[in-house]
């Protein structure tokens, strides 16, 4: 039959792909990830595809993927908790499930503050237990007015990270001077916990519990990645888009702004740290 209706059989055949694409998204949250912690703080929205993990005094609550995998492009969409919230972290982030003194970590963690002043957003790389790499920008809209896109793109030659599809940090692997780079499965993991002993002024401003209980809020559950299973995957693959070529650096466009969204809000960069590294680490130098 398709072969005298070609163009109908297309239109179809698009039409089924797209309602599927558009599904995909909106995969409720249980179907890739579970309650790490603090269940009684995790309630769901709209048959699941909407979350809200919050803290108070008692707890604060997380949530992390079935699966660990070995590279992606990893997204959520999250809103932030409004009002006073100096000390409270939310994170979203990936974490191998080794020990601390060989562990993979690469971070987004959201840093509260008091009510009308702004978020701090600090990222920060962990390598087989080496991290201190943080940094730290202002982002440049209200995180808890709305939600946004946070991504993460890994593969064998760079970690960025991504706010509303702008880079805003790359990590290169420099494997070959020495640098550690994350290689570990990793597990996608997202919390919101009290870290007013350094997260606000470095610790002198303290949680007002008085706000209490935290809201963090998150969406967009279904995973862009490589799932490590039973089966030797090679997550690093070009089968796999995100390992192909146009994606081992930033494109022009990209670069661009990089540069501008740094130069304008960053207000730390541990390679510039003087009191903390005399010399820069190496993998400092481009």
């Amino acid at each position: 039959m398709c072969s005298s209706l070609n163009l109908v059989c297309l239109l179809v055949f698009f039409l089924v792909i797209g309602a599927f694409a558009s599904r995909a998204k909106d995969l409720p949250f249980d179907v890739n990830y579970y309650i790490l912690f603090g269940n009684e703080h995790v309630v769901s929205f709209n048959q699941g595809r909407a979350l809200q993990i919050s803290m108070d005094k008692t707890s604060g609550s997380g949530f992390g993927s079935k699966v660990n995998y070995g590279s992606g492009f990893f997204h959520m969409r999250i809103q932030l908790p409004d009002k006073d919230s100096a000390g409270v972290v939310t994170a979203f982030y990936l974490r191998s499930n080794t020990n601390r003194n060989n562990h993979d970590e690469v971070d987004f963690e959201f840093l509260g503050n008091r009510e009308g002043k702004p978020y701090t957003l600090q990222t920060n790389v962990f390598a087989n237990g080496q991290g201190n790499r943080e940094q730290r920008m202002h982002l440049w809209f209200d995180p808890t007015a709305d939600f946004h896109n946070y991504k993460i793109l890994w593969n064998e030659h760079q970690i960025v990270f991504f706010v509303d599809n702008i880079p805003i940090r790359v990590f290169k692997n420099k494997a070959n001077i020495g640098v550690s780079y994350p290689s570990k499965p990793m597990q996608i993991l997202a919390t919101i916990w009290n870290g007013d002993n350094w997260a606000t002024d470095g610790g002198l401003t303290k949680t007002n519990w008085s706000f209490a209980p935290f809201k963090s809020h998150f969406q967009d559950f279904d995973i862009i990645g490589c799932p490590i299973s039973s089966i030797n995957t090679n997550c690093n693959s070009p089968n796999f888009w995100w390992n192909q070529r146009k994606y081992w650096k930033l494109s022009s466009n990209q670069r661009k702004k990089y540069a501008e969204v740094t130069a304008k809000y960053m207000t730390y960069d541990y390679c510039v740290d003087k009191s903390r590294f005399s010399t820069p680490p190496p993998e400092c130098f481009s």
